[in-house]
């Protein structure tokens, strides 16, 4: 196979980056980035000169056609992508993943960006290593460069050790496993508490906020405009807790399904997940890494507290909880834990989830769908 320069025109390239608040994450603030229904009828009607089911021709054409060096924002590594082929729009990731990226492998993953009105199709995987003509180099702890068929390309892993939660964010008893970057732009602090046997997303406000929180159903809950999270003001303590993520996004696996899919993979201090979650799921013994992961590294246990709301008065049954409880020093935070099945409050609910490969579809396409 020839490298054709042309590729990196044959589509456009989406990287996260370009979903970010400009000024919150890069530095200095920047005036927004304008896209139009132009640019994306004349990127849909371009032709990828690729078949895009060989995987390491897609691969040659994403890898020639992102920066030299680029900025890997989620926690869990992965550095999101979409483009069109052919009037089809494809997303994927490559994965700079915590056990495998010193071993000289990166996860590479696409597939056809979900739809409501679709089943979903085949995921195009690949591991890639030197046996493909990848090499891997790292620089500094969390530096990395990759190279291929004469590019070499610079990925910088988001160095969050430097975060620390205010005393605010924590409450009594409560251990600190460490800080989340989602996909969304979203931080969190990943906290778990050993008493109840539950973890909660707490929002990280040391830094702007990357959404407009509105109250909603009351002054307690406050749901954001862009991603649908919602969040409930502690009764307690000055911090807001995740408590719930729209169905749909997590139908979809878009950037707003919640973050349990960004784990602190690179902060994570030792066995800190692993014994909190052997003190919920004790058969697991013997059966996880630290990471949570299955030593197959087909599964991984999914931290999922929140819940999955389809209306937003589904979240008044946690609100109910809350302030009934509020007087007690025991059950209180349970409210804030959902069972995904029975869709209320419950001691603690999570479980497995697919590990590799994962495409995380991106977040709305390059036009406003609800901006008609």
């Amino acid at each position: 196979m020839t490298r054709n320069p042309r590729w990196a025109t044959a589509a456009i390239l989406t990287v996260l980056v370009s979903a970010l608040p400009t000024g919150s994450v890069a530095g200095a603030p920047q005036p927004p980035r304008l896209t139009t229904n132009e640019s994306y009828v004349e990127d849909v009607g371009r032709v990828g000169e690729f078949d895009i089911a060989d995987v390491t021709a897609t691969f040659a054409f994403v890898f020639n056609a992102v920066p030299d060096r680029v900025k890997v924002y989620p926690t869990e590594n992965y550095y999101y992508f979409a483009f069109h082929h052919r009037g089809v729009r494809y997303v994927g990731n490559i994965r700079l993943e915590n056990e495998t990226r010193d071993q000289g492998k990166v996860h590479f993953a696409y597939e056809v960006e979900a739809a409501a009105w679709n089943r979903p199709e085949k995921i195009f995987y690949l591991l890639l290593d030197g046996s493909h003509g990848l090499a891997v180099e790292k620089l500094d702890p969390l530096v990395y460069r990759l190279s291929y068929r004469g590019k070499s390309v610079t990925f910088e892993l988001n160095d969050l050790s430097k975060v620390v939660p205010p005393p605010t964010a924590i409450a009594a008893g409560e251990r600190y496993i460490g800080p989340v970057f989602d996909e969304s732009a979203v931080r969190f602090f990943l906290v778990y508490n050993p008493k109840l046997r539950i973890f909660h997303y707490v929002l990280d406000e040391t830094v702007p906020v990357a959404d407009e929180l509105a109250a909603s159903l009351n002054d307690r809950i406050l749901i954001g405009k862009r991603t649908g999270f919602a969040f409930y003001r502690d009764h307690k303590r000055e911090r807001k807790i995740l408590i719930g993520v729209f169905e749909g996004n997590v139908r979809l696996n878009n950037y707003f399904d919640g973050p349990f899919d960004q784990l602190p993979d690179n902060f994570i201090e030792g066995e800190a997940l692993r014994s909190a979650i052997l003190e919920i799921e004790p058969r697991l013994a013997g059966r996880i890494d630290r990471f949570g992961s299955s030593f197959g590294d087909q599964m991984r246990y999914a931290i999922s507290p929140y819940m999955q709301y389809a209306a937003v008065r589904d979240l008044q049954s946690i609100h109910r909880c809350a302030v009934s409880r509020r007087g007690s020093s025991d059950r209180y935070y349970t409210c804030f834990v959902v069972d995904e099945r029975a869709g209320r409050p419950t001691a603690g609910h999570a479980q497995p989830r697919r590990r590799t490969p994962a495409v995380k579809r991106t977040g709305p396409s390059g036009h406003a769908r609800g901006a008609r």
